[in-house]
Formats: structure tokens, sequence, C-alpha cells
């Protein structure tokens, strides 16, 4: 839920890849389908909330949460909902302007949220709330874009790491998903406190990756790195 690429494919394809920075110890659940909210949706299970960070109906939508908003920000529990359900929540919309307009975010700690809608073509939209406002925006369908989590990576080693991410796509007409794994498992300059694979001593490290393509179907690959 730490460092996501947006990878555009045309009018009707893309490449969403995730790489999940988490404690060790807070293990989840491989991609599965669960029903939710009469919808059949696709996400690995984080087990202690029951949540998730990644999810795809394999239909429209397709889902993903970063921690933070814009900036770090005091973590200061109890908090009245999980981000992590308030992903599989969205499913009880029927798009993404009625998820935003009624949706409560008041008592969630601050998120980024990408929301990709397939439906009648790609359409790409970034929310974000930091307990106060909630910002939103459409971006544009053609261009590759990277978040980095807010609680993790200051502005600096973001834009650091969106530079990064701007080397590799120089001279890249065309893109394939083994090698946008590759880069979520080698970006970087051999810093393991901000690579795109990071660990900071025992507490965190990158977990697992996600990447969701979507061409004239939907495929969710996941890699458990704790495993391999």
């Amino acid at each position: 839920m730490c460092t996501v690429t947006f990878l555009p494919k045309g009018e009707d394809s893309y490449i969403l890849t995730s790489n999940r920075d988490e404690t060790p110890l807070r293990a989840a659940a491989p991609p599965s389908a669960y029903a939710i909210h009469g919808k059949e949706v696709f996400f690995p299970k984080d087990p202690l909330a029951g949540g998730t960070w990644i999810a795809s109906d394999k239909v429209r939508f397709t889902l993903c949460l970063l921690n933070g908003a814009f900036e770090k920000h005091k973590h200061l529990p109890p908090y009245r909902l999980s981000r992590g359900i308030m992903v599989l929540d969205f499913f009880k919309y029927s798009d993404v302007q009625a998820f935003k307009e009624n949706y409560t975010f008041e008592g969630i700690e601050p998120f980024t949220l990408i929301i990709v809608d397939s439906i009648p073509t790609t359409r790409i939209f970034e929310l974000r709330w930091n307990e106060e406002h909630l910002s939103f925006k459409e971006l544009p369908n053609d261009i590759a874009q990277i978040w980095s989590s807010s609680t993790l990576y200051p502005k600096a080693i973001a834009d650091q790491r969106a530079g990064w991410f701007e080397d590799w796509l120089e001279g890249r007409t065309q893109f394939v998903r083994s090698e946008i794994i590759d880069f979520h498992k080698r970006g970087g300059k051999g810093d393991l406190w901000n690579d795109f694979v990071m660990k900071r001593g025992d507490k965190l490290q990158t977990v697992s990756i996600t990447s969701i393509e979507k061409t004239n179907q939907f495929d969710m690959l996941y890699e458990d790195l704790l495993e391999s």
C-alpha cells in the first residue's frame, strides 16, 4: 500500500502495481474472490481488520490504497473505521461520484485512494483524505503515474523515487507487466530505507507486490516477498 504505479496501455488497458510496506508480522492472505456488497471482489485480505489495500471486481473497478494524504500525519487511534474496510465499502456504490458524495470519511485515518474505472473507457481518479478535507481529481488516462506513501516517504524522497520511475520510463513505448514488476523489485539506489523494496529494521519492510493488468480481461498477480 506504499508504492503504486499506473501504466496506460491504450484507451482500454492498463497495469496497476503496488508494493505493500508493512510489519512482517501482519501477513495477508493471497488474493481470492469474496462476496462484497453483492458483488464478487478479488483482493488479498488483511487478517487483522479483514480489509485490503488493493481490490478489483474484474469487471469495472480497481482500487489501490496508500496510507497518508499529502504529508505525514500523527497516528492518533482509535479510528472509527479501518481504511482497508473503506476500500471494500466502495463496492456498495454504483460509481466513483456516488462514493465521493455519499460516503462518510470522518473518523478514518488519512489516506490516498487510487480508483480506476474501466467503463466505458479507462478513467483514473485520485482521492485524498487528511481528516479535514477531501481532495478529488481525475488524472489523464494516457500518462504513467507513481505514488509513494506520505507516511513513509517525505516529499524529497517521493520526488527522488518519481525520478527513478521517469528514468525507467525513458525510451519505453510499450509496457510489459514482468518489466514493471522487476522495477518494483529493483528500483532505487541501494538504500534499504527508501528503495522500492525497502526494509527498516525488523519492524517494517516490503512484504508483497500485487499487480493488476487489464486487457480484454483482468488478471491479478500476487507475490509474497516474505516467502520468495
